[in-house]
C-alpha cells in the first residue's frame, strides 16, 4: 500500500521529464528565456496532477471490495489481488500517454540518425567559408546539426549537471520512501503509527502544496534570482525537512498525536515541497548544457539513466538504515535521518557548483 501510494507520482515524473524534453527541442531561441518559463510552468502543472492524484487514486482504489461492498463486494479477483485497481490506473495512464505521443507528437529532429551512429566518434569537419558568410549561416547551420557522439557528452559542465541531478532526485525519493515508513511505524519506535488512508491524504496534502506553492512562487523566484538561486532552495529544504523527523518523533512520544504534533507535520510538508523548486531548475540547466539542439534527446537520456539508479539505490539503501537504526537503536534511532542530512550538506556544495543565471546560454 505505502509503495503504491508514490508507484503513481512515478509514472507521472518520468513522462513529465520526456514532456520537458520535447517542448525544450520546439524553443524559439530568440524568446528561450520566456519559453523557458512556459516550460517550467507546463512541468508544474503535470507534477501538481501527479502528486495529487497518484497518493489518492493509491488510497482510494486499495481493497476496493473491503471499501466499496456494494460495487466491488462480489468480485472475488479483487479479493484476491486488492491493489489491481490502484497499479493499474497509472499503468492504463502510461499506455494512453505512449499512444497520444506516436500518433499526435510530431518528430523534432530534421534527419533523425541511427542509434549505431550516436557511439561512433569521428572527427568534426570544419569547412571555412567568408567571413560575411559565417554570420549569415549560423541559424541554417543551428538547424542541420547532428548529434554529438556518446562519447563527447562526459565534459565537466554536463556531468556537473548530472551529478546534481542525481543527488537531488537520490534525497527526494529517499524522503519519499522513509516518510510514509515514519508515519506507519509505531509511536513507541520513533513514527506516528497512522492508518493507511491517514498517510494518503498527508502524502496527497504534500502533492496539492506541492504545486500550489510552484504556481505562486517559482516563476517568480527564478526570474528575479536566477536558475541557481532557485535549485538551490529545492536542495537545502532538505535539511529542515529531515532534521523534522527527530522533532516530530520526539512530539509525539511527549505529547501524543495533538496540536504541536500535527503542527510539525505541517511544517514537513511545506519544507519538502520546496524540493520541487529544484526540479524546474534543473531541466533549464540540462537543456542549456546539450552540445546542441539535436543532442539534447542524448543529454536527457544520460541525465534519466543516472537519475534511475538514484532512484533505486536511494529507497533501498534509505529503508535499510531506517530498520537498522530503529532495531539497534543507533543514534536513538535517529541514525539514518543523520546519514540523510550528511547526503543533503553533499547536494548542497555540488550545487554551489552550478553557474549562475548569466552564465547560461
Amino acid at each position: 500500500m505505502l509503495d503504491l501510494v508514490w508507484a503513481g507520482g512515478l509514472v507521472f515524473l518520468d513522462v513529465l521529464f520526456w514532456i520537458v524534453d520535447y517542448l525544450s527541442r520546439i524553443r524559439n531561441k530568440q524568446v528561450i528565456f520566456k519559453r523557458r518559463r512556459f516550460v517550467m510552468q507546463t512541468g508544474i502543472l503535470e507534477s501538481l496532477k501527479g502528486g495529487l492524484l497518484a497518493p489518492l487514486a493509491g488510497g482510494l482504489l486499495a481493497h476496493p471490495a473491503e471499501q466499496y461492498p456494494n460495487v466491488f463486494g462480489n468480485s472475488e479477483f479483487l479479493k484476491k489481488y486488492p491493489y489491481f485497481l490502484p497499479s493499474a490506473v497509472p499503468a492504463t495512464f502510461a499506455v494512453c500517454a505512449w499512444l497520444v505521443a506516436f500518433f499526435f507528437l510530431k518528430e523534432t529532429l530534421a534527419s533523425p540518425q541511427p542509434i549505431s551512429k550516436l557511439f561512433q566518434c569521428r572527427r568534426t569537419q570544419v569547412t571555412q567559408g567568408h567571413p560575411l558568410e559565417t554570420s549569415e549561416a549560423t541559424d541554417d547551420s543551428e538547424n542541420q546539426q547532428r548529434p554529438v557522439p556518446f562519447k563527447r557528452l562526459f565534459t565537466g559542465p554536463i556531468l556537473l549537471v548530472v551529478a546534481n541531478y542525481a543527488l537531488l532526485s537520490l534525497i527526494d525519493n529517499t524522503f519519499k520512501a522513509v516518510h510514509p515508513l515514519f508515519l506507519s511505524t509505531p509511536v513507541a519506535l520513533g513514527g506516528l503509527e497512522l492508518s493507511p488512508s491517514a498517510i494518503g491524504k498527508i502524502v496527497a496534502a504534500f502533492g496539492l502544496c506541492n504545486g500550489l506553492m510552484e504556481i505562486l512562487f517559482f516563476a517568480w523566484v527564478h526570474e528575479t534570482r536566477g536558475p541557481k538561486f532557485t535549485f538551490l532552495i529545492g536542495v537545502v529544504s532538505g535539511l529542515p525537512t529531515f532534521a523534522l523527523f527527530p522533532a516530530i518523533s520526539l512530539a509525539a512520544k511527549a505529547y501524543g498525536l495533538g496540536g504541536l504534533t500535527w503542527t510539525l507535520v505541517g511544517l514537513q510538508v511545506v519544507s519538502s515541497s520546496l524540493a520541487s523548486f529544484s526540479y524546474g531548475a534543473i531541466f533549464i540547466y540540462i537543456a542549456s548544457s546539450a552540445p546542441n539542439r539535436a543532442s539534447l534527446g542524448m543529454t536527457n537520456g544520460l541525465n534519466q539513466m543516472t537519475v534511475g539508479l538514484a532512484r533505486a539505490i536511494g529507497p533501498a539503501v534509505s529503508n535499510w538504515l531506517y530498520s537498522v537504526s530503529i532495531k539497534h537503536k543507533y543514534l536513538g534511532g535517529f541514525m539514518v535521518y543523520i546519514v540523510i542530512l550528511g547526503a543533503t550538506c553533499v547536494a548542497i556544495a555540488m550545487a554551489s557548483m552550478l553557474p549562475g543565471h548569466r552564465r547560461l546560454p
